[in-house]
């Protein structure tokens, strides 16, 4: 990459980071037209020292948004079915709510989404950007100048890009929010998630079981083999603290304990990582030539698998704004587009947020209101299944229509 000259093209968008979201938005802007450039380090090149413990759930409609992006066919071999979704109260409270079950089949689905492995998803993504793009800038971003009409990214290396529009996916300590000078607002839980993967002697047949209890939740995710599944596990961080320095077997002991016999044995834990569990939203989803995506944007609790579908929701949502744009020849980053895209996100983001943090609340609280609450409503759920459904059905959809590119596949164009 060369420094910035005159003679160099202002690009539509620039999207800075390359993670998942950052990557999809890339691919995304890329698909109806925009001139797009990828900016900041790629995923490693070999696999880790340490196997990756993280995955992603990804709903019906984020694979929907991968088949338009041309990588769901690389990426299916990895990816595992969630035909259903069980959540026990594995609590010692006297207001213990029913189990129940969300199954697919209910809203004639074969599954809800499959779950893949982060480190697979990442590559299969840079690699079809390293494909595609006309521009990847495979390093940090030093600073940012934000111009009226244009903005412009300096590396590490004096090399520098210009366009008309940010995407910014950088994550938690985004370069991209601080240049615009977009405030956030920060939730802490005095909690953490330990991400890991297990063996188990019973075939978990693609349902994902969230255990609830005092402090947090266990949750097993199906994997491509029947016997494995992923994990995350939150809970206080002192916990965790303990969880992590236990050996293996211990650790397989202890998740053996709230599995009880869920998923038959337990056995060949694999590598843990721990990370604080912590909540971040955007005061504004755009500004200044910005417009910001994924956990640069928003960032919950890891429950009900809703932090990277979001983050996929905003690249599609960017691509419709950006695309409208481009058609009727305005500035991709004018304040009117930046408004488009703000609007166009506001009711999914604060329903997502502030849904993944009630229900996250409501699992710390020793409040019997609370606590007969939330039996209360598991126990309508199970009784009347006209209201699960559509439980179901908002559990999977935003409550606006989904942009285009995250629309069945067979129902229009591609």
């Amino acid at each position: 990459m060369s420094a910035q000259t005159p003679d160099t093209p202002i690009f539509d968008v620039v999207v800075v980071g390359a993670g998942p979201s950052g990557i999809a938005t890339a691919l995304a802007l890329h698909h109806v037209g925009a001139a797009v450039a990828l900016a900041g380090p790629p995923p490693p090149a070999t696999a880790p020292a340490r196997p990756e413990t993280r995955t992603a759930a990804l709903l019906t409609s984020s694979v929907d948004f991968l088949k338009r992006l041309g990588v769901w066919e690389r990426l299916a071999p990895n990816a595992a079915p969630l035909t259903a979704i069980r959540i026990v109260d594995a609590s010692r409270s006297l207001l213990r709510s029913p189990d129940i079950a969300f199954e697919a089949r209910e809203l004639g689905l074969d599954s809800f989404g499959f779950n893949i492995a982060n480190a697979a998803l990442n590559t299969v993504l840079y690699e079809r950007a390293r494909a595609v793009l006309p521009r990847l800038a495979p390093e940090p971003v030093e600073t940012i100048d934000l111009g009226p009409d244009r903005a412009t990214l300096t590396f590490r290396s004096g090399d520098q890009l210009s366009c008309r529009l940010i995407a910014g996916a950088d994550g938690r300590r985004s370069i991209c929010r601080e240049a615009a000078k977009i405030e956030t607002r920060d939730v802490r839980y005095e909690q953490a998630a330990i991400a890991s993967g297990f063996r188990h002697s019973l075939p978990h047949r693609g349902v994902a079981t969230e255990l609830h209890r005092e402090g947090g939740s266990v949750t097993s995710v199906p994997t491509p083999d029947q016997h494995t599944s992923s994990l995350v596990w939150v809970t206080s961080r002192e916990e965790a603290e303990e969880l992590m320095g236990l050996d293996e077997a211990s650790f397989a002991g202890r998740l053996q304990e709230r599995f009880d016999e869920t998923l038959g044995v337990i056995s060949d834990v694999g590598p843990r990582a721990s990370f604080p569990v912590a909540g971040l939203t955007a005061k504004q989803m755009a500004a200044n030539r910005t417009a910001l995506v994924g956990e640069a944007a928003h960032i919950m609790a890891p429950i009900g698998a809703q932090g990277l579908n979001l983050g996929l929701r905003d690249a599609a949502a960017l691509a419709d704004c950006v695309a409208d744009a481009l058609r009727h020849d305005r500035d991709p980053g004018g304040t009117a587009v930046l408004a488009q895209y703000a609007k166009a996100r506001q009711l999914d983001v604060l329903s997502r947020t502030v849904g993944v943090d009630l229900l996250g609340r409501s699992l710390l609280t020793k409040l019997l209101p609370v606590q007969l609450a939330r039996s209360a409503v598991l126990t309508g759920l199970n009784a009347f299944a006209p209201l699960k459904r559509m439980v179901m059905q908002a559990g999977l959809a935003p409550p606006a229509d989904l942009p285009r590119l995250m629309r069945p596949v067979d129902s229009l164009p591609a």
